[in-house]
């Protein structure tokens, strides 16, 4: 059997979509959050199998370019590969497409192995013997998520708000999505009925925790309408916990 490609079938339920109808983006994200995480238990390398050698694997980097986003009730299908590993960084892609092969979106992301008592950063090749690219596969779909620079030009402050029990995870941090839920949600209404991301790209920086204060600041790249950067600040120390672009384009399909 191949274990190096994995994928798997989701259906869009109607509480995983927004006001157009269309899934929300970070639910896109948890599904391709949900697939990695199935897939490196298969191959060993789940969060169990690296607690079990005080490690665990955190989220770094994520990128994805989007063709369109599936509507409620539409079924899409999710491939996943390890895609080797970048000095300290395991990388994976995601090829996202409807069940007929038209596409949804590709993504590549980058994870950190830690060690659970120092928290510094292990080298992924001494701990992933097997974790490789997929030499068979011609499907390179998207280029590495990278470092993400600090947005110029006129920021945009929303209010603070304080993380919520419903914003963790299992390891009682922010989840890695609700950064992007959080990002999304400064939009306003009408922007979302009239325009779909093109692509998304986030930086995780830094850990949060219940009952902290954030806020996110927003500026827009004036050599394109379209394109916004976002930054999760923490107040208390002004620590950058966050970073997020987020590219849109003008809605080409009614929205039923």
């Amino acid at each position: 059997m191949d274990t190096l490609n994995f994928e798997r079938e989701y259906l869009v339920h109607l509480y995983e979509t927004g006001p157009d109808g269309r899934i929300n983006l970070y639910s896109l994200f948890n599904y391709m959050q949900d697939i990695a995480s199935d897939h490196a238990v298969k191959l060993g390398y789940g969060r169990e199998d690296l607690l079990a050698a005080n490690r665990f694997w955190v989220l770094s980097r994520m990128y994805a370019v989007i063709s369109e986003l599936p509507k409620w009730n539409d079924t899409i299908i999710i491939r996943t590969w390890p895609d080797g590993t970048d000095r300290l960084f395991a990388l994976r892609k995601f090829s996202v497409y409807y069940p007929d092969g038209i596409p949804v979106a590709s993504a590549s992301s980058s994870w950190l192995i830690l060690d659970n008592a120092t928290r510094k950063v292990q080298r992924p090749d001494a701990i992933l013997p097997g974790y490789r690219p997929d030499q068979n596969s011609n499907d390179q779909p998207v280029r590495n998520a990278v470092r993400l620079e600090p947005g110029e030009g006129k920021i945009v402050s929303t209010s603070p708000l304080r993380i919520r029990p419903s914003d963790l995870d299992v390891n009682l941090h922010t989840n890695n999505v609700t950064y992007l839920k959080w990002a999304t949600d400064t939009y306003d209404p009408g922007f979302i009925m009239n325009h779909s991301p093109s692509a998304a790209e986030i930086n995780y920086l830094a850990e949060s925790l219940y009952n902290e204060e954030i806020i996110i600041r927003t500026t827009n790249d004036m050599n394109d309408g379209y394109v916004f950067n976002h930054s999760v600040i923490r107040p208390v120390d002004n620590r950058e916990l966050c970073r997020i672009k987020l590219e849109w384009k003008k809605s080409s399909v009614k929205k039923s």
